[in-house]
């Protein structure tokens, strides 16, 4: 849900989760807002008294059916999302974590239209934003 621009928000915590396996990183295609419809790591909000890795494992989880054991965090970032208007719409603090595959098979969850393993020469045609192209590149086999 995005903010009212009338009150005075604070920012979310949120996380992200690079996990590789075999020879391919682990994407979901996004079925809410923000970034609807775009490819990215799976992950999402941080609940309150969850801890960053309980975060991560929860998220890829439900987002993608895998079962994952999150390592420790390697990149945060500012994602802030406005209107046309300059309103603020969203805005995360995001904590991307390396995380180990552990089991599982590949069952999209309802925040996400597709998950998939993409192999590592591929992942230049999934529209990833350079942060997280850099990130696969430094965690590649």
């Amino acid at each position: 849900m995005g903010l009212d621009s009338g009150a005075v928000h604070l920012p979310r915590v949120a996380v992200g989760a690079v996990v590789r396996h075999d020879s391919g990183f682990l994407l979901v295609r996004r079925a809410n807002a923000p970034s609807r419809g775009r490819w990215a790591v799976p992950g999402g909000k941080v609940h309150p008294g969850e801890t960053l890795k309980q975060a991560v494992q929860r998220e890829v989880l439900e987002e993608t059916g895998i079962i994952v054991r999150a390592l420790e965090p390697i990149y945060a970032f500012d994602f802030i999302e406005r209107d046309q208007d300059d309103r603020i719409l969203f805005h995360y603090v995001i904590v991307d974590l390396l995380a180990e595959y552990v089991s599982g098979r590949i069952k999209p969850g309802s925040d996400a239209l597709e998950a998939l393993w993409v192999p590592e020469h591929e992942l230049d045609k999934y529209g990833l934003n350079s942060a997280t192209l850099d990130l696969f590149k430094r965690f590649s086999g």
